[in-house]
């Protein structure tokens, strides 16, 4: 049993440092969340950010977009021309997507400052992916409200989870060979 473990010491650190990161990073995030209720920024002020900026870009495509907070639920209509096409959640805001890049990173982590300017850039270019990710999906379900389902549950998820696995696959990838120069 002691060599398994010796054998497979790195793994095991892997596994225990993303499970511990994404519970500690995850256990925070829903603090916040909860704080949030009550507030003056339910939804969440994040994701009340996420529903803003996506207006923003959607105007700045040449549509009239407008927000809207649901008043029964804790999410934001959002609507192109005066047609309501969806609703920004939570989920909307890529911080559980920033949570699990973050939480690998950790676990893979090379030296302290490279790791950190990765994970900084990294969810910085989730969150801005995630942002053009909505004015898609928004546009398209204005244009074409019958493909939501595929839309919305298809495409749009692979676009934001493949930029997760392309940024780890670049930084494994990098850190071995940065590992194999220092060896």
């Amino acid at each position: 049993m002691k060599s398994l473990l010796k054998k497979y010491k790195p793994v095991i650190k892997f596994i225990l440092t993303f499970l511990l990161a994404y519970l500690v990073l995850s256990v925070a995030y829903k603090f916040y969340l909860d704080l949030s209720v009550g507030s003056k920024y339910y939804p969440d002020y994040l994701t009340q950010r996420v529903a803003k900026q996506s207006k923003e870009l959607i105007n700045v495509i040449g549509y009239t977009a407008e927000i809207i907070n649901h008043p029964n639920e804790a999410s934001i209509k959002l609507v192109i021309n005066g047609k309501y096409v969806a609703r920004v959640v939570e989920g909307c805001n890529s911080i559980s997507v920033i949570i699990l890049f973050v939480s690998f990173m950790l676990a893979f982590a090379g030296r302290a400052k490279p790791t950190a300017m990765y994970i900084f850039a990294g969810s910085v270019l989730i969150y801005a992916i995630n942002l053009i990710r909505i004015v898609i999906l928004s546009v398209g379900l204005y244009h074409y409200p019958w493909r939501r389902e595929i839309l919305h549950t298809v495409i749009f998820p692979l676009i934001i989870y493949g930029l997760v696995f392309i940024l780890w696959m670049i930084w494994v990838n990098r850190y071995s060979k940065l590992k194999k120069q220092h060896e």
